[in-house]
């Protein structure tokens, strides 16, 4: 129900973002080329009836042809879909590991002066637009330090229909900056909420007993304290996570990193509707898949929502 929300309204904007006719004839056009071609592409149907014609092929796997590259769309997001995964992914690790890690220190040396510094420092993640922090890393690692590539994905190997910068040191480099960028803000939201809901569990009575118990810091906080934090943070951490592929699109135009999200924008621009209408798909699922495993792994966590 939620994709078939998501489809009929994203096919609505699309009225409104132009007319791909402009863009596929030149000015030389004829009135009977406009509407030969409009013909052609189905445009000259009532909007339900394209509507229904692109959920019905979508189900089958089949989201048309690109207006602009005349391939198929599936085929063009398939190759384009490992660059922008393996961001995606690399950006999920750091936002989450040095979120939590982050988090839980700062939660447990809260009258530190690196705790304290840490979470000042924190609200440049917070604060500032993705693609200024992106502006920022190219200028100071790939400009005046020059460790670093400013765009591109690097040297990449085919693994099947895979194709990975993981296995190429060139493809390695380029990850860094898109991936910092991309995961920033996830890791600061991450780590502020761990911290939040970690220092409210450690003022819990539970917490006091297990300390007039005699048992060590280290247990009472990683044995009792981080199990009973991570309940509640699952949600949101994994919203976020799921929010990063929606947010690859700024970071991959950033760096011409050549992911979905790139070939989205381009889409935009010469109003390639089944391109776009496919990425949003895309999305969609994305979104309702990370939530079901959300809803799993909180069971798997809290055992009292198994009886």
């Amino acid at each position: 129900m939620v994709l078939l929300i998501v489809g009929f309204v994203a096919f609505s904007m699309f009225n409104f973002v132009g007319d791909p006719i402009d863009n596929l004839l030149g000015q030389e056009r004829t009135l009977e080329d406009v509407e030969r071609l409009r013909a052609q592409l189905g445009l000259d149907k009532p909007f339900f009836v394209q509507y229904w014609a692109f959920i019905s092929n979508a189900m089958e796997g089949n989201f048309g042809m690109s207006y602009r590259q005349g391939r198929p769309v599936a085929e063009i997001i398939a190759e384009r879909a490992p660059a922008t995964l393996e961001l995606a992914l690399v950006s999920a690790v750091f936002a989450l590991v040095l979120g939590v890690m982050l988090g839980i220190f700062t939660a447990i040396k809260r009258d530190g002066f690196i705790a304290n510094f840490i979470m000042t420092t924190s609200l440049v993640g917070v604060s500032l637009p993705t693609f200024l922090i992106g502006i920022l890393l190219i200028y100071i690692f790939s400009v005046e330090l020059g460790w670093l590539p400013s765009f591109g994905r690097g040297e990449v190997v085919d693994i099947g229909f895979w194709s990975t910068g993981f296995l190429t040191s060139s493809g390695r480099l380029s990850l860094i900056l898109p991936a910092i960028t991309l995961g920033l803000f996830q890791m600061t939201l991450i780590m502020r909420l761990v911290r939040s809901e970690m220092l409210e569990v450690l003022r819990q009575d539970y917490i006091r007993f297990a300390r007039a118990r005699g048992l060590s810091e280290k247990s009472i906080n990683f044995r009792h304290a981080l199990k009973n934090t991570l309940v509640p943070v699952i949600t949101v951490t994994g919203l976020q996570l799921g929010s990063i592929i929606a947010f690859a699109i700024i970071t991959e135009t950033v760096f011409q990193w050549p992911g979905v999200g790139l070939l989205f924008i381009n889409a935009v621009q010469f109003v390639d509707i089944p391109v776009m209408a496919a990425y949003l798909m895309l999305i969609s699922v994305m979104f309702v898949t990370i939530n079901l495993l959300v809803d799993i792994l909180y069971v798997a966590i809290d055992p009292r929502l198994r009886s």
